[in-house]
């Protein structure tokens, strides 16, 4: 019999078929079984438009038989078969697709019944990654005539006629003996091949049988001397039917979680469900699941994110990031969609429109889902936010708060009037009618920042304040700038807008008649800070600290906790209390030639206690102690 060439551009394009286009080589499995389906489509979609009478979509199914001594794995459809031109035609020229021009030629009435998987006419090529020989047998319906097709690769194929009962394709392949680490034996074990199929061809709408290996009690063995069998049993490996294609009200909530357990090795029922729907620029199924509470790698550099997409029930990807902004990437889940455009492997996508306009209809509804969590369910959304909140925070700040505008309704933060979690919008809607400002103060707990010298003029004129806790809350608050047109406005900053004009020229003549007392304070620091001045926003505590212009306090110990060489730096302001009776004493020191070294003394100890009560390190840990057992000793 002459062997025949392939009909493709070269030797060298079958060879970049079998080694380079598919990075995985169990893809192979879920190629041919995709081709088998689309092969009982093709019959099936006819014996609707045809009215073909003995034909059942129930009696479809696709056959795997495993041969571990002649090392053969075979799968067998009894779809529409093909013709010995057709063989010549689809298996003879490398990518030429039969399922395309199918697709293409069709437009009949039943056509959205049949989901058309192959495209490209490559995927079955990928059976010569694991098999030395491959042979085809094929009938087409309706014909008493079938024919094989055999091939070991490159060097080219033969066809010729055979027997073969009933319509329908076998493809019988013949492993590679195992090489070095490259272990074929694999494709032999029928556990491993089952998992195969549960993995990439579980929603294939036809039944998927293998023999399985099982294990009994034998009939008639003493119940304490159990004895056992081993029998084989004909099973079905994959559901046919996704949950996510299920309309809802045939589903329980107990449906779903038992679905996201299994699928996503979960303990714990899902915190949220999200099952839509989508039909128009582009049509798909999602099922979205957000968990109970974060997984533990989640806030580290090997958490990945990412959907599982699936294109007409055949997984295409097990983790598309594409899918998923990073502000929502704890969402677990899948997507199913027959409008992709794949690439010639079906293992990655092309950056296409569809992708876009899915992963933003994605965005929206996770959206949407918190949102009327956070309304309707409160508790259940705190529970949600411990475990997430921090990733929404992060989200405004990220890309220069690209998504901000999407987040800033979903935030919660402590509040000091309420005494617990509260929205922006509620904050906003409890504001004075004269206040400017939406205050925040940052420090290491709720507690610590409630003891802070800047809140206590706040709080005594009964403003809200936002307790930020987290390092990345101050980033955050910047980045969003205005919520509802209020400013965002630290303690710590310079003009709290609470003083009258008058109040502002008292303290500013203030300042002007202690300029050479606050002058020599700040030189007697050293450089530690920027200015030292007198505060109106002090009531019981002698000094604080603030700072000056864009990088805050709070950024600072955050930014120096980063790895690098060069620490941004606050612009620090020592201010101190200009009614407290430590100004007096200091006042009465500086007006004592023999006293402003003990007045160098007060100020190193007045910049010490701002220190600890921001939370910061003291330079000097040795001498701060020296100085008090020193000022205690006189």
């Amino acid at each position: 019999m002459r062997t025949k060439q392939f009909k493709a551009e070269s030797k060298r394009l079958l060879e970049l078929m079998i080694n380079s286009i598919y990075t995985h080589r169990e893809i192979f499995l879920r190629e041919l079984i995709s081709n088998a389906s689309d092969a009982i489509d093709k019959l099936y979609y006819h014996s609707l438009s045809e009215n073909l009478t003995g034909l059942s979509r129930d009696d479809f199914s696709i056959e795997l038989a495993l041969d571990k001594d002649a090392r053969t794995l075979t799968i067998t459809d009894n779809g529409c078969g093909m013709t010995k031109d057709e063989l010549e035609s689809n298996l003879g020229t490398i990518a030429k697709s039969g399922s395309l021009a199918f697709k293409q030629e069709e437009d009949g009435e039943h056509r959205e019944d049949i989901d058309i998987i192959g495209q490209f006419g490559v995927g079955f090529y990928s059976a010569f990654m694991v098999a030395s020989r491959v042979t085809v047998y094929s009938r087409p319906y309706g014909s008493d005539e079938a024919w094989k097709w055999e091939s070991r690769g490159v060097e080219g194929y033969t066809i010729e006629p055979c027997e073969m009962d009933g319509h329908g394709t076998k493809i019988v392949l013949t492993l590679k003996e195992n090489e070095g680490e490259e272990n074929y034996d694999e494709f032999l074990d029928p556990h491993r091949v089952s998992a195969l199929v549960k993995r990439y061809s579980d929603y294939i709408r036809y039944p998927i049988r293998m023999d399985m290996p099982a294990r009994r009690l034998k009939e008639g063995c003493p119940e304490d001397k159990p004895e056992y069998e081993d029998y084989t049993e004909h099973e079905t490996l994959n559901s046919m039917v996704p949950i996510w294609k299920k309309n809802k009200s045939e589903l329980k909530d107990e449906d779903y979680n038992n679905f996201y357990k299994e699928k996503y090795f979960d303990f714990e029922d899902p915190a949220l469900v999200i099952h839509s729907s989508t039909e128009g620029a582009a049509t798909y199924n999602a099922l979205l699941f957000i968990p109970a509470r974060a997984p533990f790698n989640y806030y580290s550099r090997d958490y990945e994110k990412g959907l599982q997409l699936y294109a007409s029930g055949v997984l295409i990807m097990d983790r598309c990031a594409d899918l998923l902004p990073d502000c929502f990437s704890f969402v677990k889940g899948l997507v199913d969609s027959q409008d992709l455009s794949l690439n010639i492997s079906r293992e990655m996508l092309q950056h296409d429109r569809q992708l876009k306009v899915i992963a933003g209809r994605l965005e929206k509804k996770i959206h949407s889902e918190l949102l009327s969590m956070l309304k309707n369910d409160r508790e259940k959304y705190e529970k949600f936010w411990k475990n997430f909140g921090l990733q929404l925070k992060f989200g405004v700040y990220n890309d220069y708060g690209a998504k901000k505008d999407l987040l800033q309704d979903l935030l919660l933060f402590h509040s000091s009037s309420e005494e617990k979690l509260v929205t922006l919008s509620e904050y906003v809607g409890r504001m004075k009618e004269s206040q400017k400002y939406i205050y925040y103060a940052c420090g290491e707990t709720v507690e610590k920042i409630g003891l802070l010298p800047q809140t206590e003029l706040l709080r005594d004129q009964g403003y809200e304040i936002l307790y930020l806790t987290d390092d990345v809350d101050e980033f955050a608050l910047r980045m969003l700038f205005k919520y509802e047109d209020k400013e965002f406005k630290s303690v710590a900053d310079k003009d709290l807008g609470l003083e009258t004009e008058e109040e502002k020229e008292e303290i500013k003549k203030q300042n002007e008649e202690n300029k050479d007392l606050l002058g020599f304070l700040r030189d007697a620091l050293d450089g530690k800070v920027k200015e030292v001045r007198l505060s109106s926003r002090l009531k019981s505590h002698p000094v604080c600290l603030s700072s000056d212009g864009m990088v805050s306090l709070e950024m600072e110990k955050v930014l120096s906790a980063m790895p690098g060489e060069q620490k941004p730096k606050a612009e620090r302001v020592l201010e101190v209390n200009a009614s407290h009776p430590v100004f007096a004493a200091m006042r009465k020191l500086y007006g004592d030639e023999g006293g402003r070294d003990r007045l160098k003394q007060y100020a190193f100890l007045l910049y010490s206690q701002a220190l600890l009560i921001e939370g910061m390190s003291i330079d000097d840990p040795v001498a701060f102690s020296n100085a008090i057992c020193d000022l205690m000793s006189k």
